[in-house]
């Protein structure tokens, strides 16, 4: 049976080989009456940088840096949503909070400790987004005073499936808002004021 295929021929792979990575390409401008899809990461078409409830703060935040994010999304030993951990959580007050509460030093800190848990997180779902503009999804951030929303698809038995996210600063860079802060207020703040000009 196999005798009547060849097999395909091979090369040595090259000293600096790199792999393909998942890529979606946003327009590069937006208005808030755009859709709101205009301005979501699709998780389908990029992979979203996540981390371990267990990890220590400082590995999290030096993963943060190194992919270029300002959000990670926490998960549990089965593979499931515990969280997420934000630049904010970090480089805040958090941090500060834990160690007065429960002593120890910087170091002992882990995700854990400091992250938005799964029960504290709010979610937008897909049908309403595929719908939504994008001013109705910087009025909801601005209400619920969040950097991040994910976005959860719900199958037929009722579980969620993150499906995507949406982040205030990638927001304002597509409404042609130059960020200087990423403090929310001063970013919503920004936009407010692009928008009363134009």
């Amino acid at each position: 049976m196999i005798k009547e295929y060849t097999p395909l021929p091979s090369a040595p792979l090259k000293a600096g080989s790199s792999y393909a990575r998942p890529a979606q390409a946003l327009p590069e401008r937006v208005r808030l009456g755009d859709p709101a899809t205009d301005v979501m990461t699709d998780l389908s078409k990029v992979s979203l940088v996540s981390v371990r409830a267990k990890t220590p703060m400082d590995r999290a935040n030096a993963k943060m840096i190194r992919y270029g994010v300002r959000m990670l999304l926490v998960l549990d030993e089965n593979e499931q949503l515990a969280g997420l951990l934000t630049a904010n959580d970090v480089l805040g007050e958090k941090p500060m909070h834990f160690l007065q509460n429960m002593g120890g030093t910087h170091a002992d800190i882990m995700v854990r400790d400091i992250m938005s848990t799964q029960r504290e997180l709010e979610v937008l779902k897909i049908e309403d987004v595929q719908h939504a503009k994008v001013g109705q999804i910087v009025a909801y951030m601005k209400k619920s005073g969040r950097q991040h929303a994910l976005v959860v698809s719900e199958g037929a038995d009722g579980k969620q499936t993150v499906c995507g996210l949406f982040s205030i600063t990638q927001i304002a860079r597509q409404l042609g808002v130059q960020v200087h802060s990423f403090e929310l207020a001063r970013t919503i703040a920004e936009i407010e004021a692009v928008i009363a000009r134009a």
